[in-house]
């Protein structure tokens, strides 16, 4: 019957390529075709469909552009002006506490420190050292340190310096009289002279080291409208009293032009740009006047002023920065500007010059004053907001509306299969 090819007489059943001799085999196994994975040896085979979901925005943009493109800017529209209305409101409020602030000038504004001259009881060299630039110099930069935030100072337009309280009768008779009274001066040695003005005769006057109060005569220039008002010109010579000594010579150097007129270094002492015609209080029947100006003095020059009756003091004036006060810090400044005033920062700055220095503005009046008026506006802001906002937010629902009403049928279909309301409304494909 044939050789047996097993024990048992049955055909040898063998592993493909055991005997070079058909069987099954592995595909790949011996070079040959069979079944593969597709892209498992570059050759074509089975391969799985692709169910992957085509993006949200892709397909809505085909299938409705106009709509969607129409709701995304009315929801980018009022995001936009959600996050820009606070800080509107914000830059709004900071501009009307500045524009109150310039409005109310710098005579109420500044920061006003004075302090009386040096006492009598101590030496004559001490005194005279109190009042000279560099003692002054070194008092206002203390006096910068002891301001706090969030109130600044304007440095450009703060100054220092030392003048006579009291007025000084002028002797000349070739100044005008309208009444027959004398001409009055006042004498002030203020810091920045040359950064605030600018010559329009003569030169700026000059002092040096060597001045004292027992000193016979100083330099001194005048601005264009005091010149002009008084009869004053360069090389005039102007003598005022002197206490236990000869009359005070002023002799006028120049005539100065302010770069500025309407800065805080020349409305402070508004004396000190503009003469005055004085109307003392009399019981006659015509009314006498007098002209009352302003000499400026060199900052070397002010121990001078200690030889006369003049009986000067000194003075800080700091202009507060516009430019640094925000409405949102109304409450730190009007603390800050009491401190000052009556409180720990008065006992700072009196250690920082003398123990008789007093401060003095009116600035918590204008910061009062402004937020008297942002609390009555605030109401009619916070009307104007809510009702944008309402209408923003209907304008948004009628939007969703609309659109829902478009895709009634298609949610619908969503329900029947099974979606959940909690779904359609979270799942950003379903929108």
């Amino acid at each position: 019957m044939g050789s047996d090819s097993g024990s048992g007489g049955r055909p040898d059943i063998r592993r493909s390529g055991s005997d070079k001799r058909p069987g099954f085999r592995r595909p790949g196994s011996d070079g040959r075709p069979g079944f593969r994975r597709s892209g498992s040896d570059g050759l074509p085979g089975f391969r799985r469909r692709d169910h992957s979901v085509a993006p949200w925005i892709r397909t809505r943009l085909r299938t409705a552009p106009g709509a969607t493109v129409a709701l995304a800017l009315l929801v980018m529209a009022t995001a936009c002006l959600a996050a820009a209305f606070p800080r509107a409101v914000e830059r709004y409020e900071d501009a009307g506490l500045r524009q109150a602030v310039v409005d109310a000038t710098a005579p109420r504004t500044s920061l006003q420190v004075f302090a009386p001259q040096p006492g009598t009881y101590i030496p004559q060299s001490e005194r005279e050292s109190a009042v000279r630039p560099d003692s002054m110099r070194k008092s206002y930069e203390r006096l910068l340190n002891v301001v706090e935030r969030p109130l600044a100072v304007d440095s450009a337009q703060s100054t220092y310096g030392v003048r006579n309280v009291n007025n000084l009768e002028a002797a000349e008779t070739w100044l005008p009289m309208p009444s027959g009274l004398p001409a009055q001066m006042s004498l002030a040695a203020q810091s920045g002279l040359a950064e605030h003005s600018r010559m329009s005769a003569g030169r700026l006057p000059r002092a040096g080291d060597t001045v004292t109060a027992a000193t016979r005569e100083v330099e001194a220039a005048v601005t264009t409208a005091t010149a002009k008002r008084l009869h004053i010109k360069v090389g005039s010579v102007i003598h005022v009293p002197g206490v236990q000594r000869a009359p005070l010579a002023v002799r006028i150097t120049g005539v100065v032009a302010p770069r500025d007129p309407e800065g805080a270094y020349w409305t402070t002492q508004p004396l000190l740009r503009t003469p005055s015609l004085i109307r003392p209080p009399t019981q006659g029947a015509e009314p006498e006047t007098y002209w009352l100006g302003a000499l400026l003095l060199p900052p070397a020059a002010a121990p001078v002023l200690l030889g006369t009756p003049g009986e000067p003091a000194r003075y800080w004036l700091l202009t507060p920065d516009p430019a640094a006060l925000t409405a949102h810090d109304l409450p730190r400044l009007g603390s800050a500007v009491a401190s000052l005033e009556s409180g720990p920062g008065l006992v700072k700055v009196r250690a920082s010059t003398d123990a008789d220095t007093g401060v003095s503005t009116d600035l918590d009046e204008v910061l009062a004053s402004y937020a008297e008026l942002r609390s009555g506006v605030r109401p009619l802001v916070s009307v104007a907001a809510f009702g944008t906002g309402a209408v923003a937010v209907v304008v948004l629902l009628m939007a969703g509306r609309l659109t829902a009403d478009r895709r009634r049928t298609e949610l619908a279909l969503l329900r029947a299969r099974g979606a959940s309301l909690r779904g359609l409304t979270r799942a950003p494909a379903y929108l």
